[in-house]
């Protein structure tokens, strides 16, 4: 069955960094677009950065640009988030979505906290 299961996150200080990973199996990755979404508490889920099927374009919300790359690498099927300069705001859980077709695939999720 289809799987994708985040991992890497943590707590952090301010201004340090963290790496996600989101490892997929159950369908074909490479065919998929992949979206990296964040929920802060009491706080609507946001999109946070997105790859396409084969790499080539990323997009990030604004808030994001410069700090956060996405990535990913087909052969393993896993899709990364970079993650430098961290904030205090930016503590959220963070999910993974496939999307081809809606509603695509969810994560379960994995915690960020920024603080010190």
């Amino acid at each position: 069955q289809v799987q994708l299961v985040e991992s890497g996150g943590g707590l952090v200080q301010p201004g340090g960094s963290l790496r996600l990973s989101c490892a997929a199996s159950g369908f074909i990755f490479s065919t998929y677009i992949m979206r990296w979404y964040r929920q802060a508490p009491g706080k609507e889920r946001e999109l946070v950065a997105a790859i396409t099927s084969a790499g080539g374009i990323t997009n990030y919300a604004d808030s994001e640009k410069g700090r956060f790359t996405i990535s990913r690498d087909n052969a393993k099927n896993t899709v990364y988030l970079q993650m430098n300069s961290l904030k205090p705001e930016d503590t959220a859980v963070y999910y993974c979505h496939a999307w081809r077709t809606w509603p695509g695939y969810w994560g379960q999720g994995t915690q960020v906290t920024v603080s010190s």
